[in-house]
């Protein structure tokens, strides 16, 4: 694959999007500590982060760290149509635009120079352009490759702009932190320091071979290529997902089956609302778990055939629920997570026989429609009647 010579990509990446867009609508929380979601954070403005509090922690665990927080319930359509407004931004700025997630994206800018001025210039009338057109602040980074601007824009955060020009790639990447590299959590971040690797230079300094006998063929690999700056994916344009999901949090306090399902409910009707909005249709429906001890687990089900049918996709994720429910009961819960793969688009649906009475695509077609004009909040399942409002917005920026 073609990789450019210069620093022409560029990751932006909005500010503490939901929070920033709260701060945007009400003058009386800017510059003050925001929480956004009740039973868990969904986002913390940089005030609040300040304190520690951050994205999926519990909302008792965030107060207590920040006990003057101001906690506002999640606005789901104000952020989309945000994040609408900033896209648009992208791409008045170039053609060659790869969305990551509602808050983030690419931008390829190779070939713009005389008509737009150095990629850096660029970058900088992107962030102005998103701060007067939509009143928020972003944060871009400029690299040669995509690894190398997402990690120069998480290092300029909040609010800044920073270049990588190709001669200065190592000697920038080299003295961060090891767990600035993508595929290294907590676990792997261990190992490394066990080893007395604190840094991305201490693991440059390695062979690929030892890495591999450390972490794994695909790990090892990975990581060597990464700490020499090595990626050669393009920006593309268009890319369709191959699954869509969404997790939620839960804290380690005690779930019963009803505070599962009631997060499983609102999960299953995000995604699927997803689907539908991206045309989208889906045969795998995927079920993650993670534990009180860290562990996880995976469950899956193939379906016959391809679907978007909230109901459907539902009574698949309970029966997966169900069987789980064993390993829940002796580990604790803390994280549910849904997925839909094997993606198609909608017109590709094959007709099941007989047609399957259960799922409704006239009645989820109409949820969608008064969901968009009047919110996510504004009809509710029974389910979730008196539960934390937080539980109906459980999805998190990408």
């Amino acid at each position: 694959m073609f990789v450019t010579s210069e620093a022409t990509i560029l990751h932006a990446d909005l500010d503490s999007f939901y929070a920033s867009v709260e701060q945007r609508d009400d003058p009386r929380l800017r510059g003050r500590p925001v929480i956004v979601g009740g039973g868990v954070v969904l986002a913390a403005s940089y005030e609040a982060k300040a304190h520690g509090v951050r994205t999926a922690m519990g909302g008792w665990q965030a107060r207590a760290l920040c006990p003057k927080a101001i906690v506002v319930p999640p606005r789901m359509s104000a952020y989309a149509e945000a994040s609408k407004a900033v896209f648009e931004v992208f791409r008045d700025t170039t053609p060659l635009v790869e969305g990551l997630s509602i808050d983030e994206a690419f931008l390829q800018v190779a070939g713009l120079r005389k008509i737009a001025g150095t990629p850096a210039e660029i970058a900088a009338r992107l962030r102005g352009q998103v701060r007067e057109r939509v009143g928020l602040p972003i944060t871009v980074g400029v690299a040669r490759t995509k690894f190398l601007a997402k990690v120069a824009s998480r290092v300029a955060k909040p609010d800044g702009l920073l270049v990588v020009p190709p001669e200065g790639e190592l000697a920038f990447l080299h003295p961060l932190p090891v767990d600035r590299l993508w595929g290294v959590g907590e676990i792997t971040a261990a190992k490394l320091h066990n080893r007395g690797i604190m840094t991305v230079g201490d693991l440059a300094r390695l062979q690929e071979k030892t890495l591999v006998a450390m972490l794994g063929r695909a790990a090892g690999r990975h990581l060597h290529a990464l700490a020499h700056n090595r990626d050669p994916r393009p920006v593309q344009v268009g890319r369709r997902r191959g699954s869509i999901g969404g997790q939620r949090a839960l804290g380690r306090s005690p779930k019963t089956p009803a505070d599962i399902d009631a997060v499983v409910c609102t999960l299953v009707d995000r995604v699927t609302r997803r689907m539908r909005t991206a045309q989208r249709t889906g045969r795998t429906v995927v079920l993650r778990l993670r534990f009180d001890d860290f562990s996880r687990a995976t469950r899956s089900h193939t379906l016959p055939w391809s679907t978007s049918a909230t109901e459907t996709i539902l009574t698949t994720v309970r029966f997966l629920v169900a069987g789980a429910l064993p390993l829940i009961r002796e580990r604790g819960l803390t994280l549910v997570g849904i997925s839909v793969g094997n993606l198609d688009s909608s017109g590709a649906v094959q007709l099941a026989l007989p047609f399957d009475d259960y799922a409704n695509p006239a009645l989820d077609a109409v949820l969608d429609r008064v969901h968009d004009r009047f919110g996510t909040t504004s009809l509710t399942r029974a389910v979730l009647l008196g539960r934390d409002p937080g539980l109906q917005v459980p999805l998190l920026p990408d």
